[in-house]
């Protein structure tokens, strides 16, 4: 199997380092010693240079199928829907154009997952964690979130008015996730909560009964229950954590060359009002709802 471009050239590197350890290393003249550090952004971000993957591509990934409202009629590739519309806006700040862009399957939880990546970044709704930090970079954020909570209509579950209404009932939310996040740490309920691979299995075990409510993020109720269950409602919304906002991040390899390259672009694109923008044409039915406190 031959090595990816960056891989092959680790080890070149690799290589080259052991036989300077084997003749002597001479001391470093004072500017070079000064030279950029790896990971810095600088004249390593520059535009359609950048050290990806596939050389003059920039590789995404993203969970299969790709819901709405972060993606439309499950195609990352189409530009539409708010998630699909941010990676190529990232990509073109980046200096890749649209049929530059190679989109990549891959499961939700696999992403902030150890291990090497064969992506140079990720998109799928995952939150920033020191606990997910652990193991992957993030960019800075591009969206801020909360958590919600659906039921169906007419239950005990749809009147609910807070997060104590809330530990007598079966829950349910994907694995991975910092929906079951705040089912575990927030909730706390009386009941284990049901984990799912999928949302579609959790949504699916909404309609049958298998839970009395599931949570998600807040855009992700709002479809679901506007488009996919609609004899559901969404119940309420957590208050945020702490203090401050929980961030979806694009995930990147654990020391990547790219993250500062990325965080960049992403902070220039909240600056410019792109993302304010993307936001508005995509997430505009995302308005509020009750806080469960």
């Amino acid at each position: 199997m031959h090595l990816a471009p960056r891989a092959l050239r680790g080890a070149i590197a690799a290589v080259i380092a052991l036989l300077a350890t084997a003749v002597g290393c001479a001391p470093q003249p004072e500017e070079k010693a000064a030279a950029t550090p790896s990971g810095s952004a600088g004249t390593a971000c520059a535009k359609g240079e950048l050290d990806t993957e596939t050389p003059g591509k920039l590789t995404v990934a993203t969970d299969e199928p790709a819901y709405e409202p972060w993606f439309k009629d499950d195609k990352p590739a189409n530009g539409k829907g708010f998630e699909s519309a941010v990676a190529y806006a990232v990509a073109r700040q980046l200096g890749y154009d649209r049929d530059a862009v190679v989109w990549q399957s891959l499961p939700f939880n696999k992403a902030f997952a150890p291990g090497a990546k064969t992506f140079d970044f990720d998109i799928n709704q995952v939150s920033i964690s020191a606990e997910r930090k652990k193991a992957v970079d993030f960019s800075s954020g591009y969206y801020d979130v909360r958590q919600a909570v659906i039921a169906l209509k007419g239950t005990k579950a749809a009147k609910a008015t807070g997060i104590a209404d809330l530990a007598g009932l079966k829950l349910g939310a994907q694995v991975g996730t910092t929906s079951l996040d705040y089912i575990n740490d927030v909730v706390r309920p009386k009941r284990e909560a049901a984990v799912y691979a999928k949302n579609d299995q959790a949504k699916s075990a909404l309609k049958n009964g298998q839970v009395d409510a599931i949570v998600v993020d807040l855009p992700t109720a709002f479809y679901i229950t506007a488009a996919e269950i609609t004899n559901a409602e969404i119940v309420g919304q957590f208050e945020n954590q702490g203090g401050t906002p929980e961030q979806f991040g694009l995930v990147l390899d654990k020391g990547s060359a790219l993250t500062p390259c990325v965080t960049r672009a992403v902070d220039a694109l909240r600056k410019d009002g792109t993302l304010a923008r993307i936001e508005t044409q995509w997430l505009s039915d995302a308005v509020d709802a009750p806080v469960l406190k």
